[in-house]
Formats: structure tokens, sequence, C-alpha cells
């Protein structure tokens, strides 16, 4: 008699709890949970458990949250569990080569990106900020480089001229949780072919920061669009009008030419401000203290404010 997978799920996020219910939901044989360690949230700085954690605790599942897998005693914990696979989504720590030596069938991790494009923190952002068409998720076996695995299958989705970061997420979220947990069989039966990445394809995703958010109006009215819908729902594109900061959470192409940074127009149909090349139509706004709102919104109260030949910094 065939003895039982044993599959141990490591990540964080609410993408990579997406990827852990779609294997209990599949009824996939997880007996234990790595996510990191609490960390503090909200106003109360209180210590709040991550998505997966959350997830996992509801279904009775171990959690085991070490500071880091470089620890001996953390990697002897590991392979206590005597895992046939290490699904890992989001995680957030380093695998040392120790740990990727645990598994007896590998370690698997499943990536918000079409590989060898963007490898690294943020996929999805830099795929809608350099103006990709697609995106996707591959799945690929670890290694010690930083996402440069061999690739076992990838999904595709089109990125749409409206999508957000957070759109583009929650559909990557469901295509990579469906890919994961259908690839679990096929892989065991050694049916999945490892395919290397083209080292010269490769392009790396930086972090975001709060710093790059800062609209510079010098660039194009195009990049900055991208931009606007990249860092949606964070870090959030912002500019100062009368030195206050004002969140930029939507626009689009508008028309007309002037100082960069110059309102050219207002109206119910947005804010029209000149960029280094083209306009740009900002339609959603946040001002301070206050909760997003169509410009068309904010227009009926503060005309004034938004005046023609007025400068966003």
């Amino acid at each position: 008699m065939t003895e039982p997978l044993r599959i141990v799920f490591a990540g964080t996020p609410e993408f990579a709890a997406r990827h852990l219910q779609a294997l209990l939901d599949a009824g996939q044989p997880v007996i234990a949970v790595y996510t990191q360690p609490d960390r503090p949230a909200g106003r109360g700085h209180k210590l709040m458990p991550s998505p997966v954690k959350q997830l996992a605790l509801q279904h009775g599942l171990p959690v085991l949250q070490p500071a880091t897998l470089r620890d001996p005693a953390a990697q002897a914990e590991l392979a206590a569990l005597q895992p046939d696979l290490l699904l890992v989504v989001a995680y957030g720590l380093i695998l040392p080569q120790a740990v990727l030596d645990i598994p007896r069938l590998g370690c698997i991790n499943s990536h918000a990106s079409l590989l060898p494009r963007w490898r690294g923190a943020a996929p999805i952002q830099r795929a809608i900020q350099a103006g990709d068409g697609h995106s996707g998720v591959t799945l690929m076996q670890m290694e010690a480089g930083l996402d440069t695995g061999p690739m076992l299958c990838k999904v595709s989705t089109p990125i749409g001229a409206e999508d957000t970061a957070g759109s583009l997420h929650d559909r990557l979220a469901e295509l990579g949780a469906q890919a994961l947990a259908a690839a679990i069989g096929p892989l065991v039966r050694g049916e999945l072919r490892p395919e290397p990445q083209d080292e010269q394809l490769a392009t790396y995703a930086h972090k975001l920061n709060k710093e790059e958010a800062r609209l510079d109006w010098q660039r194009p009215a195009l990049a900055l669009e991208r931009q606007i819908r990249a860092f949606n729902p964070w870090p959030v594109s912002h500019a100062l009008l009368d030195g206050e900061p004002v969140k930029v959470l939507a626009a689009s192409l508008g028309e007309g030419s002037g100082q960069p940074g110059q309102i050219l127009a207002a109206g119910k149909d947005g804010l029209t401000v000149a960029c280094g090349t083209g306009a740009l139509r900002l339609t959603r706004l946040q001002l301070p203290g206050g909760k997003p709102l169509a410009f068309a919104d904010l227009y009926n109260s503060r005309r004034e404010q938004f005046a023609c030949g007025l400068v966003l910094q």
C-alpha cells in the first residue's frame, strides 16, 4: 500500500492563503504550515497573524513560525516532519540549500509572473508599470538563486487597460492556486518536465517603496497612468497641491499641454494635468483625512482648490 503524500506549505499573505485554500479544497494532504512570525498592525500595533496562519488554524493544521530557516534547529524541525513536498508561495523567508534538500520530491514555488520575466519581490506591480500585455503564474522547482529554478508549468492572463495591482493580484491568486492544486498529481507521477529559464530574458522586479510613488509630472502621461494602476492599492501614487498630499487612485490619458503639473481643466469627467509628454486625467482622488472619491464628487465642493493654472508638485 502506498504511503500518503506528506505536503508542507509555506506562505504568508493573502496571495498564499488562496493557494493553501485550493490545496485543502482539493483534498491534498497538507500536514503542516510555515508562515512568518506575527507582525504588529493597525493603530494599536497589535500582533496580527498572517492570512495563511489564520486559514491554517481554522483547519486545525500545525503552524510553525521560525524567524529564519538558516537556524539548524529550524531545519531539524522541518526534517522531522519528513515532508515529501514543500510548496512555497510568497513566504518571504530565504530557503537555504539545507532546507531545499529536505523534501523527498523537492520544493515547488508558485511565482506571480511569467518567468524569467519579473523575478523578485514585486512582479505584479512591475508588469503593469512596464506596460506588459500579459502576466501569469509560474510553478517552478526551487533552487538557491532568487526565482531562478526550472519551470514546471505556466498559466497566463492578459493585463487589461484598467487592471490595477489589486485586480491583477486577485486574478493571479486564483489562477496560481488552481494550477498548484492541479499540478500535485502529475508532479508526483513524474509527468511534469522541468524547463530551464533563459537567463538572457530575465528581469528583476524590485521591491516597492513609498518614495517612488510620488508622481513626477516631467514624465510622460502614459508612464504615470501605468504607475497609478501599478501602485494601487499600495503604496498609492501621490502629488502635492498647496503643500498637501493628494493620493491618486485612478486616471486616464487626457488632452492638452502645458507646464508639467499644471491643471489644464477640471470638471465632472476628471482633473486634467499636464505632463512631460501629453496630459493625464485624474478620476479618483483621496485628500488628507478623507476617503477615496470620484473627482466629480470632490469638484462639487472644492472647485477653488482645483482651479486651472494651479500646479501639482
